[in-house]
């Protein structure tokens, strides 16, 4: 994988890690059914490439993340998540978010 296609990658599963989460809302959501999302979209996504993409987004503080103990992660939208899945604010380069088509 080149260099471009690895970051295409990185930064579209964010995109889609951040709708997946909007999807689940208003719940939490436990890393196996991200996992398996993600996997639909990416059959070789593996649970240490999209931990890495969620703490990504967790820093940018897009998303909440519960590490327990036991070693599950849960994950949900902060308010912002929400907005730039909304596309209610702009979304600064790191997420492939798609263009809004829809408006003038």
């Amino acid at each position: 994988m080149t260099l471009d296609q690895a970051k295409i990658r990185r930064e579209s599963l964010r995109w889609y890690l951040i709708l997946a989460l909007y999807n689940a809302r208003p719940q939490e959501v436990c890393e196996e059914v991200v996992q398996e999302t993600m996997r639909a979209i990416y059959p070789d996504a593996t649970p240490l490439e999209v931990r890495r993409e969620l703490d990504y987004l967790a820093d940018r503080n897009l998303v909440n993340l519960r590490k327990e103990p036991s070693g599950r992660w849960w994950g949900d939208l902060t308010r912002y998540g929400v907005d730039i899945a909304e596309y209610t604010v702009e979304c600064h380069a790191g997420i492939a978010r798609p263009v809004k088509y829809w408006a003038s």
